[in-house]
């Protein structure tokens, strides 16, 4: 059994929450119609949590049932080895950077982060808090 390091758990802690309001905010819109963007947050909740073992599994778990819940086959498929994929291969750094997560992207493409994410990424990594390039 692979068990996350200290970096990887610290970062895993301090990203936990930005996943958090990733999902909340995908459950706020499915909830109120809006499958399509609710969606968009499962892959933003991606994007951030994808670096930590727990939140990757806990985001592709989500958008596995998403993916249940429209009846969303193709999704529902892809999702299947993508959850066996980031309880596997994240712990080894194999995972592609910006990568949003859904079935409709190739799970090896790396993608470019958006940049309030990135930024949120970047203050997660960081040990005390705050990147101190500024950004």
């Amino acid at each position: 059994m692979l068990i996350e390091g200290p970096a990887v758990t610290h970062f895993s802690r301090h990203i936990a929450p930005h996943v958090d309001a990733e999902i909340a905010e995908s459950r706020r819109l499915e909830a109120s119609g809006a499958v399509a963007a609710s969606f968009t947050h499962l892959e933003r909740a991606h994007v951030l949590g994808q670096a930590s073992t727990v939140q990757h599994v806990r985001v592709h778990l989500q958008m596995l049932a998403w993916s249940l819940r429209h009846r969303v086959w193709k999704e529902l498929r892809g999702q299947v080895l993508r959850v066996i994929g980031a309880a596997t291969k994240t712990a080894l750094g194999w995972v592609p950077t910006g990568n949003t997560g859904g079935a409709d992207i190739s799970p090896f493409q790396p993608l470019p982060v958006p940049p309030d994410l990135a930024r949120v990424i970047a203050s997660a990594r960081c040990p005390h808090g705050t990147p101190r390039d500024g950004s």
